[in-house]
C-alpha cells in the first residue's frame, strides 16, 4: 500500500489571492473563449456590443468601429455615455471603476438595461486588462472626459478636456497586448463586416459602419426591415420556393419572440439564432423551441389538407429543415448563456415562447397562404421520400 501524504506543508502562503483584473490575463481563455484569432476579434464583439445594447435601449442610433493603421481599434457610439461621477463604493468615477473591476456594470438590476447583450458585467474590464493600450471617451453634456491605461490599469487621471461638438457618446480605443495574442497581426475587416451587418439586421433604425484606414475600405448598414430583410440576404442568389417571407414579433411576458421563415429549393438548412443580438451558434431553448413547432405545425397542416397520404409517416424534422432559411431572435430580460462566450442560450422558458409563438402564427401563416404551404409540404415529402 502506498504511503499517504502529509499535507502539513499545504498552508495559507500558497493560496495566491488575484486582485482587479489579474485572472483575466493569468486566464484570458475563460473570458474570451481563445487567445486566437476569435479571441482578438471577440474584444471587438464585447465593447461594441455595448453600444448595441444603447441603442436596443433607444439611447444611441449608430455604432462606428474604426481599424487603426497602427494596429489598434476605435468603437464609438452617440449613448448616453458611462457615467464619470464618483461611485459610493469605490470612491473612482464610475467610468473607472466599470473598466477595471469585474462584475461592475449597468446590467445588474439596476435599471440600467431592461434588455442587454453584455450581461455578465465583464465586457469592457476584460477588453481593458488584456490591451496594452486601452482609452476611454466619454462625452457628458457636450463635454468631454478622458482617461487611459495598460493592461488593466490606469495611467492617466481621468481628466474634462472641455467642450466638443458632440453632445454624448462613448469612444473607446484598444490595442491588444501582443504579449497574450501571441499570433496577433491584424484585425479583420471581412470579421467586422459580417458583425455589424448581423447587429444592423438585429436592431432596427440603428446605422452600423466600419472604416479601415489601412486600406481605405469603409462600408455601413441601415435596414429598417429588420429579420425579414436578414433573411432576405441569407437566401440572395438562391431559388426561393415563394417571394413572401413568414414573419412574428409578439411579446411573451417579459421577453419579445421574432422569427422570420423563407424555403429555398436547396437542401441545407440556414437557422441563425440570437437572445439579445448575441449570435448563439450552438443554439439553445430557441432553436429546439422553434424546430419542434415547425415539425408539428407542418405534419399537422399536411395531414389536415391531404398532402400526406394516410399510410405515409410523418415527416421529420430533417425533412422539414431541408431549404429552411430563417433567423430568430429573442429578446429577455435575464438570458442564460452558456460561457462568457454566449455560443448556447439556456433559457428553459424560451422553448416554451418560441414554441407557443410559432405554433399560432405559423399556422395561421400556412391557412391563410395555402399556395405556399403546398410549396412548402411538396419540398418536405420530396425529401421524405428520398430518405
Amino acid at each position: 500500500m502506498a504511503k499517504q501524504k502529509s499535507g502539513s506543508d499545504y498552508s495559507a502562503d500558497q493560496i495566491k489571492v488575484l486582485e482587479g483584473l489579474e485572472p483575466v490575463r493569468l486566464r484570458p481563455g475563460m473570458y474570451i473563449g481563445s487567445t486566437g484569432q476569435d479571441g482578438v476579434h471577440h474584444l471587438i464583439k464585447e465593447i461594441a456590443d455595448n453600444c448595441i445594447d444603447e441603442a436596443i435601449a433607444g439611447y444611441a442610433s449608430f455604432v462606428w468601429v474604426e481599424l487603426l493603421e497602427n494596429g489598434g481599434c476605435r468603437v464609438t457610439d452617440d449613448g448616453r455615455g458611462i457615467p464619470v461621477d464618483i461611485h459610493p463604493k469605490t470612491y473612482k468615477s464610475t467610468l473607472e471603476t466599470v473598466l477595471t473591476i469585474l462584475h461592475a456594470g449597468g446590467k445588474f438590476g439596476g435599471g440600467g438595461y431592461k434588455v442587454s447583450s453584455g450581461l455578465h458585467g465583464v465586457g469592457s474590464s476584460v477588453v481593458n486588462a488584456l490591451s496594452s493600450k486601452f482609452v476611454a471617451e466619454v462625452v457628458h453634456n457636450g463635454e468631454l472626459y478622458h482617461i487611459e491605461f495598460s493592461e488593466g490599469k490606469p495611467t492617466t487621471k481621468l481628466e474634462n478636456l472641455g467642450k466638443t461638438d458632440r453632445p454624448q457618446g462613448t469612444s473607446i480605443t484598444f490595442y491588444p497586448d501582443k504579449s497574450i495574442f501571441k499570433e496577433f497581426d491584424s484585425f479583420s475587416y471581412k470579421w467586422v463586416l459580417d458583425y455589424l451587418r448581423h447587429q444592423a439586421y438585429l436592431t432596427k433604425g440603428v446605422r452600423a459602419k466600419v472604416n479601415d484606414y489601412r486600406t481605405g475600405d469603409r462600408y455601413e448598414f441601415y435596414f429598417d426591415g429588420g429579420i425579414k430583410s436578414y433573411v432576405k440576404h441569407l437566401n440572395f442568389g438562391k431559388e426561393v420556393l415563394d417571394e413572401d417571407i413568414f414573419y412574428v414579433e409578439r411579446k411573451v411576458e417579459e421577453s419579445v419572440i421574432e422569427v422570420a421563415v423563407q424555403y429555398n429549393d436547396g437542401f441545407n438548412e440556414n437557422v441563425m439564432a440570437f437572445a439579445n443580438n448575441v449570435y448563439n451558434p450552438d443554439g439553445g431553448t430557441h432553436i429546439i423551441g422553434f424546430r419542434a413547432s415547425m415539425t408539428r405545425v407542418i405534419n399537422d397542416y399536411a395531414r389536415k389538407n391531404g398532402l400526406l397520404k394516410e399510410k405515409e409517416d410523418n415527416l421529420t424534422g430533417d425533412d422539414i429543415r431541408e431549404g429552411q432559411t430563417a433567423v430568430i431572435l429573442v429578446k429577455l430580460p435575464d438570458p442564460q448563456f452558456e460561457g462568457q462566450t454566449k455560443n448556447k442560450l439556456g433559457n428553459p422558458e424560451v422553448r416554451r415562447y418560441v414554441e407557443g409563438v410559432v405554433n399560432e402564427y405559423f399556422a395561421y401563416y400556412l391557412e391563410e397562404h395555402p399556395a405556399i404551404a403546398k410549396k412548402f409540404i411538396g419540398k418536405c415529402v420530396l425529401a421524405a421520400r428520398a430518405r
